[in-house]
């Protein structure tokens, strides 16, 4: 092959497709666990270079190129998928029988608020909470306690914890579901015991 000769469109995506295809694979199965998303994910994006193959500038790093149309199709597969759950939240949040607890901005509700949450004091300023409230996060999975630390304590936004963290934006509610209820539970009874 002449490397001074420019490839056509088709030969471009074969070839980029035979050296690239099984790490793209293997990231999009990464970001989605599933087999046939990640197979579906990389054969859309190889579709998709194809379409704009005039866009590809000769002499760049093709695998970048590649890898930036695989991750805004894996941000569209989320996007898409984050619609169609948003109506069944137990498909998303686990099925709890106290799914109630909070409102729609993730509040306790009035009537489901803690022991803990009924008191005038500023509960941050209390050292006695800090520490059942330190000790509750230290129970937490790392994950967990990486999503409540970002969204609660650092004000991070949701797409740079899944960033920071490596997860998926439908993850991250779940798991910030999954640790308010934790840490309910377990600041309910350190709580109560003080």
């Amino acid at each position: 092959m002449n490397s001074s000769k420019p490839l056509d469109s088709h030969s471009a995506i074969k070839q980029w497709l035979s050296k690239y295809g099984d790490d793209m694979y293997s990231w999009a199965f990464y970001k989605t666990s599933s087999k046939e998303t990640a197979e579906d994910l990389v054969q859309d994006t190889m579709v998709s270079a194809f379409k704009s193959y005039e866009k590809y500038k000769p002499g760049s790093n093709p695998k970048t190129w590649l890898y930036t149309i695989l991750n805004n199709k894996i941000i569209d597969y989320y996007r898409a998928s984050n619609t169609q759950k948003s109506v069944n939240q137990t498909t998303l949040q686990g099925s709890y029988a106290d799914d109630d607890n909070f409102d729609s901005n993730g509040s306790w509700n009035r009537v489901q608020k803690p022991l803990w949450a009924n008191t005038e004091e500023h509960l941050l300023d209390n050292p006695l909470f800090l520490k059942a409230l330190s000790g509750c996060l230290d129970n937490l999975p790392p994950n967990w306690k990486g999503v409540v630390v970002g969204k609660y304590f650092d004000h991070k936004k949701g797409s740079q914890i899944c960033k920071d963290l490596g997860i998926s934006s439908s993850n991250l509610w779940q798991i910030a579901h999954r640790a308010k209820q934790q840490l309910r539970t377990c600041l309910n009874q350190k709580w109560k015991d003080n």
